[in-house]
Parts: structure tokens; sequence; C-alpha cells
């Protein structure tokens, strides 16, 4: 795939930058949705790090930033103390300046940045708000922070909690935009919810009932452990599984290599997934009519999305570290039920994603270009059609 064409100069109206989350593929897939219309008519620069880098680069114009991730334990569970050692560089970076923060600033300034788009991404957020730069946040987790809460009671506590750090860490930008795979309500004016991002590669892909369970996990080197092997490996089925630094095929297991393309055909194809519970991943198995064995990470956005899998009633939650064959059994059990509500649920947000950032573009330019035009006050989101 040939990268696209970058160039400026006429019917290139703004100068935007892209920053995107660097944890996990979730979020460069969602990037990837709408950022070719974007650039055919803007001249925009991705900031983005860590797997989001990898995935990005190679298509993009792509400046590489930091990127605040979490440290596993043997266990294949988070580690607290080591997750925050880790991050105690590049978040004193964050919030005090540091290399990372001052080559985020560089380079907006030198490419005359006029707006910023964010998907999670705090770096180019807190460089906008310093330099009075315009903000559109595009993203899924301030379905916790923009919206009203919606959380279990046993996650009430832990959701109200990240809602308040994600509203610190990158404030309330001019427009919010939240893409997900299930419906919530603004607590702010102009916040606005569509569905999932579904890439070219979805759209263009029919699907059919396999006899196969697709496997997926963001980080396997970690999230793939013996309980989870063990289960697999009971089933009276073949496992694709990507994800893992495994290869090959080994009894009922195939191990396969990364592939945007090829995962997208074994979604398509495989009877139901398991994977971690992330909304872009979700989102795509819903459009397929895929059932989900969801196995949650500790971080509060994906448990909470496991728990409205169960809701919606296309799934059901796991626990990954304690995963048994029976659960997997019993998922299995369930497939007509869950497969019947599948219709109720899918959808694609895509072209109202692009329409809804178009408008919100075209609204701060207007607005950069005529100062004197009553602005809303900086970090509270206006309201929309």
């Amino acid at each position: 795939m040939n990268p696209p064409d970058t160039t400026t100069g006429s019917g290139k109206d703004m100068k935007i930058a892209y920053g995107v989350m660097g944890y996990g593929r979730g979020h460069a897939m969602r990037t990837m949705a709408v950022l070719p219309s974007l650039m055919a008519e803007h001249d925009v620069t991705v900031f983005a790090g860590g797997d989001a880098y990898d995935v990005l680069a190679p298509l993009f114009p792509t400046v590489r930033i930091p990127t605040i991730g979490y440290v596993y334990q043997a266990s294949g569970s988070h580690s607290v103390p080591k997750t925050i050692a880790r991050n105690l560089t590049p978040m004193a970076d964050l919030f005090f300046g540091g290399e990372g923060s001052d080559t985020v600033e560089r380079e907006i300034k030198a490419r005359g940045i006029e707006l910023v788009i964010s998907d999670s991404e705090a770096w180019t957020h807190r460089a906008a708000r310093k330099l009075k730069l315009p903000r559109i946040s595009f993203d899924h987790v301030g379905i916790i922070a923009y919206c009203k809460p919606h959380f279990p009671p046993d996650l009430w506590l832990q959701g109200m909690r990240d809602a308040i750090g994600y509203r610190s860490l990158m404030g309330i930008p001019e427009r919010i935009l939240i893409a997900s795979f299930y419906p919530a309500e603004g607590a702010y004016p102009g916040v606005k919810v569509i569905g999932p991002m579904l890439r070219d590669e979805v759209l263009r892909t029919q699907p059919r009932d396999g006899d196969f369970l697709l496997a997926y996990f963001n980080k396997g080197e970690h999230q793939y452990r013996p309980n989870i092997d063990h289960a697999l490996r009971q089933l009276d089925c073949p496992v694709v599984i990507y994800g893992t630094p495994y290869r090959g095929k080994v009894e009922n297991l195939d191990f396969r290599a990364p592939s945007n393309e090829w995962f997208v055909h074994d979604l398509a194809n495989c009877r139901a997934v398991m994977s971690t519970a992330g909304n872009q991943t979700i989102g795509e198995a819903i459009h397929f009519g895929k059932p989900i064995l969801a196995l949650p990470e500790e971080a509060f956005e994906q448990r909470l999305n496991a728990w409205m899998i169960e809701r919606m009633g296309v799934g059901m939650r796991g626990n990954r570290l304690h995963l048994t064959p029976s659960d997997v059994d019993r998922f299995m059990g369930n497939y007509d039920f869950y497969k019947s509500n599948m219709r109720d649920h899918a959808g694609d947000g895509r072209a109202e994603a692009i329409a809804t950032l178009r408008r919100y573009i075209d609204e701060l330019s207007a607005e950069l270009k005529n100062p004197a035009r009553s602005r809303p006050r900086r970090g509270t989101a206006v309201s929309v059609a």
C-alpha cells in the first residue's frame, strides 16, 4: 500500500495535528478509518508513539512521541508498582515539561498547526491547550469522562475515579466526538456519541460462519497464559490466535503473525471471538455477527466494555487470569442466544464521524479566521445539531 499524497497547496484548508494514543492497536485502527478523508482536505500530521506509531508511520507522515502503558507481572496481570515506575519519567515530562513535550510543541509550531484532534493522546492535548489551539477529542475513552455515568455497581467507584482523572489530564476540549459500540448520553453540551469505526477492509469483507474460534490478545506476550492455552486445547474445534509471539500450528491451535487484512478475513469467517475487551475489536465483531467472549484487562474501560457485552446479550465476560475450559464451553453453549442479538447492535459510525469532524473543523476554522466572532469559553464543548 502506497502512502497517501500529503503534499500541501491549494485545497489543503487547515494544518492539523492528529494525536494517537500508542498503547495497543485499537486507537490506530480508529484513526485509519477517518484519516484518508481528512488528509484529502487538510494538511494532517500524525503524532503517535508505541504500537500506534508502528501501524501508522509506514502510511502517514508521523512524528514519534512518548506513550504511557502498563507493565505486567509474571502472572499476566498489571503490576501497579512497575507500571508507576515505568511511567514516572513520561508523566513528569507530560506535567512538568521535558524532551517529549518540547518535541511536540516544537513540531506543532514548526508545522504551523492550527488545530489538534486527539485520540486519547495526552501530549498533543496539553500542548494545544498551552499554545491556545482549538481541540477536538475523538476517541472511545471519552464515554467514561464526558458522558453521564453508566457504570455497574461493582465498578462505580473505579469509573468515577477514571472519569475525574481523564478530565484532569485532557481537560474539556472545544468539540467532543465519541465512537462506541454501545450508546451513552453526554454529560456536557455538544458531546456526540456515534457507532464504531469500520475500516475499508471490514466493510468490503463478507462474513460467513466458519468452524473455528478466533482468539486475539492486544499484548499476548503477557496475556496468553498457561490456563488460556489449556482451555483452548480442550476445545473440539480449531482455534486461530493473534497477538502472541508464537507461530505455527500445535494440535488444534494455529498461532498467526500480525496482519490487518488476514485478521479481518479470519474475524469475518470465524464462528466466535475470544478477545481482550477493546472497543474497536468488539465493534468489528458485532458488525460481522460474531459472539464475543471478552477477557478484559484490569483497566476500567475494558472491564466496562465486557460488562456492556453481557448486558447487550452479544457475548460473555470471562476472567483472563482464571479462565477454565468450562468457561469456554458455557460461552459456546449460548452461541445461538448471542447470535440472535447481533443485528440489534450492529452499526457503522464512520460516515457520521467524517461528516461531524468536517463540521467541527469548519466551525473552528471560522472562529480562528474571525477572532471577533463570539467563541465558547475555552474548555467548554459547544452544542451540536
